[in-house]
């Protein structure tokens, strides 16, 4: 009996493994990057419209803010359409989804709710294989560490190295590498290419596009603390308390901050933004002391402002000039100081419109200009973008 249940089981384990659908587990695993379970899952552009693309789920290790392995979950797309030589490979960082599981794009994107849905069809159509991480803390264990970019860029970077590592992707090394994200996702975006010369070695990129991002935390602080976008400001407290527990975030908070803290942590950004109307607006009506007054907290904050470290590869940057969101100063002020540091630095003209529609008018400047890198196209520096 036990014979014929052993060989039972390994009659299923084999079925498992051998079948693209099903779960399997990296054998070498411990290094940031390996993969350790995949399934192929749907993928679609809208409800009921699916993606021409192949898709696996993954789970797959990373490194926390503060360097300690964590596991990631994430999407891995390799369109149906050939592709020219090597296959492009894209590390897409979405932008802000909310805190809840639900919100994770692996989620959303098998049901057709994902709202970056149209460029990473965009992008597939193009024949670019896509590695669309979750982020820590959505569909894992934890609190999401919301714009905490020393945890959000090797997560972005690692899901890169599992698209790699992936056998069914059939990805060839060779293939160009590019990293594109907007909002959330431009500081994801910005902080793996910053991180990608020390941290991720292996990855060499060929070009990152940085889309409205929050570089400057202690700056957007300032600027929301009291307006209708306050919640986002909670949003980045829960996440650098996620990142930081030594923060303490709690010992700060009233009844009405333990609250407003409990009713954001089960949201979506859609359900965020509209609690936000009942919900308080300024950091005093929910703190009895200002966090971001203190020490640690700055610290904190300071050491995940982007613009401290150079990108190796060269970087677009685009911000709308009325960005009610990420003001267009923070992209400016981004721009110079990676120029001070030498980066090959690019900046898209939106000289008008929001944040949303910022986002629509920077999507074809950022393909075109990842479609150049990839194919290798000359990109003289700026005249304006100079060291010191």
């Amino acid at each position: 009996m036990k014979r014929w249940l052993l060989a039972a089981l390994t009659a299923v384990l084999t079925a498992v493994v051998a079948t693209p659908s099903a779960a399997t587990t990296a054998a070498d695993a411990g290094r940031p990057g390996d993969v350790l379970s995949a399934i192929e899952t749907p993928a679609y552009l809208f409800v009921g419209i699916p993606l021409d693309t192949r898709a696996w789920k993954i789970s797959y290790r990373s490194t926390t803010a503060t360097g300690a392995p964590t596991v990631v979950t994430g999407t891995i797309l390799v369109p149906n359409r050939p592709h020219p030589g090597p296959r492009p490979l894209v590390g897409f960082a979405v932008g802000t989804q909310g805190l809840a599981d639900r919100c994770a794009p692996s989620r959303t994107l098998t049901h057709g709710l994902q709202y970056e849905g149209l460029l990473i069809g965009e992008m597939l159509s193009r024949g670019w294989a896509i590695a669309l991480t979750d982020y820590p803390g959505l569909g894992t264990p934890g609190v999401h560490p919301y714009v905490v970019g020393r945890a959000l860029g090797p997560a972005v970077l690692d899901s890169m190295r599992a698209a790699r590592r992936l056998p069914s992707a059939g990805l060839d090394p060779a293939g160009p590498l590019a990293i594109h994200g907007y909002s959330e996702g431009g500081n994801a975006s910005g902080w793996a290419a910053q991180l990608q010369p020390s941290y991720a070695p292996d990855l060499p990129l060929a070009g990152a596009t940085v889309g409205a991002a929050p570089a400057d935390l202690r700056g957007l602080a300032a600027t929301h603390d009291g307006s209708l976008l306050a919640f986002l400001l909670f949003y980045a407290a829960i996440g650098f308390d996620a990142a930081y527990p030594e923060l303490r975030l709690d010992r700060y908070l009233t009844d009405a901050g333990r609250f407003t803290v409990a009713a954001l942590r089960d949201t979506c950004i859609g359900d965020a933004t509209v609690r936000s109307l009942v919900l308080p607006h300024r950091i005093d009506q929910i703190t009895t002391t200002n966090p971001l007054h203190q020490p640690d907290w700055l610290a904190r904050l300071t050491a995940n402002d982007l613009g401290t470290l150079a990108p190796a590869t060269p970087v677009l940057l685009g911000n709308a000039g009325q960005d009610e969101v990420i003001p267009a100063q923070q992209g400016r002020d981004l721009y110079r100081r990676w120029c001070r540091l030498g980066v090959n630095a690019h900046v898209a003209d939106i000289p008008f419109g929001e944040h949303i529609t910022g986002y629509l008018s920077f999507a074809g400047p950022a393909l075109t200009f990842l479609a150049d890198r990839f194919a290798d196209r000359p990109l003289p520096r700026r005249t304006d973008c100079v060291r010191p």
